[in-house]
Formats: C-alpha cells, structure tokens, sequence
C-alpha cells in the first residue's frame, strides 16, 4: 500500500496573461477552484496509476473542506486517517500565466496540525511505500521517516516546497525527489561539491546510500544510485499549466516502486505520468488515469 503522509489543499487559481513582477497588478482572464495540497495530489496519483493509497493529514471544519477532498474520495483513497481541525482548510492561491508557467502562495491550515502523534493512524506495515513532503510539521516528516525504516517500510521524500532546515531529513529517505531548483538549494547545506549537478548528485548517494532524483521539467529526469546515472526523457508536449506535474510524478513513482518497477521503468512511467499532468489546468483535475500513461507510453505514440 501507498501511505501519503501530507498536505490536503483546497487551490484557487487564477489565469493571467503573464505572471506579474513584483508590485506590480495584472488583470486576469479565469478563475476556478479545484482539489489540491502536494501530499493529495501525490495520493490521488497514486491511486489513478493504481495502487491502494491511505492518506493521512488534516482539513478544517469549512466549506472548503469537502471539496478538498472531492476526488481523493472518488478516487478511491481510505480517507480514515484525515483530521477535521477547528483549523481552516490548507488554501494554496495560483496564478498561471499564458505560458504554463506558475506563482503559488500556500496557507497550511489544518495541515499544520498533522503532527507525530497521527504517524499511528497511518499503519504503517513492512513493504508499504510512505510518500512525504515538506508542507507538513518537519518534525512530523522526520517521525515518519524514522517509524518507515524501523518497520521496513520504503520512504519516498518529495523536498518541496525546499525549506533549508529540512536538509538533514533527505539522508533518512530511501528516495529523494527534488526539481533542478531545489535540490541546487540542498547543496551548501549537505555539503555537496562537484563540477555540475550531475557530480553533486553522485556525491549526494555515496555519501548517504540513498538514491536521488532531479526532476528537469521538460528535458525529463535525471536519478543517481549508489552506483549508476540514469536518465529519462520527458513527453514531448506543449504545457497548458504545470501545476501539480511534480506531484503527479511524485505519485506514480511510488505506485511504480510499490509494484516492483526497476528504477529506470519507474522513472520512465512516471515522468511521461508528470508531463501528461501538464496538458490540462489544474493540479488533481490533470493527473492522468495509468491507462492514458501506458497509452503514451505505447512504441507507436513515443
């Protein structure tokens, strides 16, 4: 099973454009309200690839709670661990510009009362894949990292939104996912040297044993073991918006991982996941169903 330990968002989003320099006000062409939070997104890809995914997290006792949680309910996901908090509903407030690209502003809410105490209502067994990121309490990452390995559970850490205070918690995950601009932001504070990225990834998973992957956007997916580089190439497409495509690689990726995918043929399936996720607005609304995956995945559509 696939045990999400994260945030739950509700995102509103608006559409300009171009996205504004600091003060600066541009008018907006749409608006709309959609299901969001990196760990709901990541729990919801999970389960469209199709694994069984038990979510753990927050939300308030709001109207936005429920439309929060909209499509992890239809999707499937055991809602049973989520929290409803005197809290309100974690809100993220996206701009997306006429070019795909993105500016986002999250309120935690609720999501900052996921605390240690709840890694009990994650059950936690020795094979699950436990998928986190840093939009919860570090010191609840940190508990469900440590409580993964003490039970031989495998632990995927997604680093966004980068927080440098997070640094010493990427040693305890079995995988670490970063864009090109996070882990860049991990470097000094690891300690990782090297000529280019690649050496300080290198660097990064003979230091700790763990295997680091750097997402690249469109130019695909780079991953270093304790032994080898790998690299995968993106779809390609023209992006519509990329909210939520690191999450939905992040999701699928686990999935990949829990049903026993050689790390190349994971990162493979998840990265054509992620760029999928670019071609519709939205973060949970864009995650793609594994059967349109595998359809773009097909030799004739590659």
């Amino acid at each position: 099973m696939i045990i999400t330990i994260g945030s739950i968002n509700l995102d509103l989003i608006a559409t300009v454009e171009r996205l504004p320099s600091p003060g600066e006000t541009v008018p907006g062409t749409s608006f709309t309200t959609a299901p969001g939070g990196k760990g709901a997104n990541q729990a919801l890809a999970a389960a469209r690839a199709g694994a069984k995914v038990r979510m753990v997290g927050a939300v308030g006792k709001d109207g936005f709670a429920k439309d929060a949680l909209a499509l992890l309910e239809a999707g499937q996901v055991d809602l049973s661990a989520v929290a409803r908090t005197h809290s309100s509903t974690g809100t993220a407030h996206i701009l997306v510009g006429g070019d795909g690209e993105n500016m986002i502003a999250v309120v935690a809410g609720a999501n900052d009362a996921v605390l240690p105490g709840d890694i009990a209502k994650a059950q936690l067994k020795k094979g699950d894949v436990v998928l986190l990121q840093h939009e919860i309490p570090l010191k609840t990452v940190e508990a469900a990292l440590d409580a993964a390995r003490e039970i031989g559970a495998i632990t995927v850490l997604n680093t966004a939104p980068a927080r440098s205070e997070a640094a010493g918690l990427l040693a305890k995950a079995d995988y670490v996912v970063a864009n090109e601009t996070e882990f860049d932001l991990y470097c000094e504070p690891l300690g990782l040297t090297g000529s280019d990225r690649t050496e300080r990834m290198r660097a990064f998973a003979r230091k700790t044993g763990r295997t680091i992957v750097v997402t690249l956007g469109g130019e695909g997916v780079l991953a270093a073991t304790g032994d080898e580089l790998l690299k995968v190439s993106a779809l390609k497409i023209v992006p519509v918006d990329t909210v939520g495509a690191g999450d939905t690689f992040c999701g699928y990726l686990a999935a990949a991982l829990e049903a026993g995918l050689p790390l190349e043929a994971a990162l493979t399936r998840a990265a054509a996941a992620g760029s999928l996720a670019c071609l519709k607005p939205g973060a949970q609304p864009a995650i793609p169903l594994a059967a349109e995956v595998e359809a773009a995945l097909a030799p004739d559509n590659r």
